[in-house]
This record gives C-alpha cells, structure tokens and sequence, in this order.
C-alpha cells in the first residue's frame, strides 16, 4: 500500500484504528494511502493556500459543491481544529504536495519548513468516508481489495472557474457491478458532504478519461461484469492549483488523507 522505506510497520489492521492513533503513526512517519483506514470516521481532502489566494478558493469550492465540499476552515497560520483536536495539519497527513507557481516541488511528509502564518486550510468531504457504507451494503471496493491507491483522473469538463481559480474537474473511479450499480448511487447520495451520487458511470471516453493512466493512484483491475463508476474528487482543488498556478499552495498528496474525529455518520443524510 506504498509505505515509506521502513519507518513504521503498517499496523496489522488500520481500519480499527483510532483516528488520534493514526495521525499518531502518520506524524511519526508512516507513509500509506488512507482508503480503509479508521472505519467509522470521516476522511478529508487538505489543501492550504495564501490568505490572498483563500476567498477566490472559497468561491471556487462555493460554486463546484460536488468536488469541493468543505468540511472546515482554518485560520490563517492555525495548525489545528476541531476535525483534528490535538492535532497538527503539518505533520499528520502521511504526504503532501507542495506546489510553487503550480508546479509541483516537494512531497514531503511533514511541511513544517514549508509553512507560512498567512497560510489558510481547507478541509474538503472525500468519498473514502462513504466506503464503508459501500461496503456494508455488500459493494467490495478495487483498490482496497486490490492493496493500491485510488485511480482519480482529470476529466474533459471544466469546473466553474471563481476570480483567479480555474481547472478540470478530477474524479475517482471504482468499479461496481452492474447489478449494484443503482445501489452505488443510491447509498452514496446519502453523503452529499463527501461528493454524494456519481457524476458519471460507464462510458470513461464520454470525460475524456483513459481507465488504464489515472492521473493521480493506480489503475485498478475492472472484473468482469463490472462498470467503471466515478465520483466527483477533492483532488479538483489541486488540479485549479496547477492550472491557476498561485504563489503557493500545499495539498496532500492524491488518496494519503487526514483522518478526521468526525464520524462518517455526521455526514449522512436521510
């Protein structure tokens, strides 16, 4: 599952982790990604950018709802808050990206020589938090199964740009039986915080998009019988970065997220 070289032991079973517990392991230097981890509780996407950059984030997450839900706002400079009660945004995410000018310079681990007290952070709903629902209603999940990374793709639809934020729309892909397909929609739509219904299922050329070269994950193994189903990703906030290229920016790195002391039933709906 892409751990680091050696620092940590991956523990025997991180889906009952704690979620304190494993931020614990992340800050210690644990490199993994985050799909199945601390079941039961909220993930979230992470990108942090310059206070002069945040209001056209803000209204950029505002008008694109469906990829960029936003669970939480940090203060400019805050390191911590209530998704992570004692925690520390820099150094308990197992990965990040750093990005200057939109490019991308660094992936470190921990992002204190990185940080900046005019840094604001946005916490963005992932759909790893619905998967154990998927799971529970008998929907087996690829990459978990498979031991890789989510597959996410940039796609051939643009999000709606806000001041000087601008990019494609990025989604995640699992494959689902077709059988299951309406039960997929159904049990996600329920979570409409962490991306809600799919944006697309089938047909992956209609967005432009190659199954087998994610732009960001692993490519996973489609069994027979199944459709390819995608969902709206909080990896858009970081394709915008790359394409409105700000000063700085610093995300996590694609399926290495921060697991929250939010549970993932918060954020069901009726």
């Amino acid at each position: 599952m892409g751990l680091s070289a050696g620092l940590i032991d991956l523990p025997a079973d991180p889906a009952s982790m704690l979620p304190a517990d494993a931020r614990a392991a992340f800050r210690g230097g644990l490199v993994t990604p985050t799909s199945g981890w601390s079941r039961g509780y909220a993930q979230v996407n992470v990108l942090a950018i310059p206070r002069e950059q945040a209001f056209d984030l803000l209204l950029f997450a505002q008008r694109n709802p469906k990829p960029c839900p936003i669970l939480g706002v940090l203060e400019p400079g805050e390191t911590t808050g209530p998704l992570l009660a004692g925690g520390d945004i820099r150094t308990d995410v197992p990965k990040y990206t750093v990005y200057h000018e939109g490019v991308k310079v660094d992936e470190p681990t921990d992002i204190t020589e990185h940080w900046r007290d005019d840094l604001v952070t946005f916490l963005f709903g992932c759909s790893f938090t619905f998967e154990a629902a998927l799971q529970d209603g008998g929907i087996r999940i690829a990459h978990i199964d498979q031991g890789v990374n989510v597959p996410m793709y940039r796609t051939n639809r643009d999000a709606a740009p806000a001041g000087a934020m601008s990019g494609p729309l990025v989604v995640s892909m699992r494959p689902v039986p077709a059988a299951q397909v309406a039960d997929a929609v159904r049990i996600t739509s329920r979570y409409p915080a962490v991306h809600g219904a799919p944006v697309h299922v089938g047909n992956p050329e209609e967005l432009g998009v190659d199954l087998g070269s994610p732009d960001f994950g692993d490519a996973v193994q489609i069994p027979e019988g199944h459709l390819p189903v995608f969902w709206a990703c909080g990896v858009t906030p970081q394709a915008a970065v790359m394409h409105s290229r700000p000063p700085l920016a610093i995300g996590h790195a694609p399926g290495h997220m921060l697991i929250t002391d939010a549970r993932d039933s918060d954020y069901l709906v009726p």
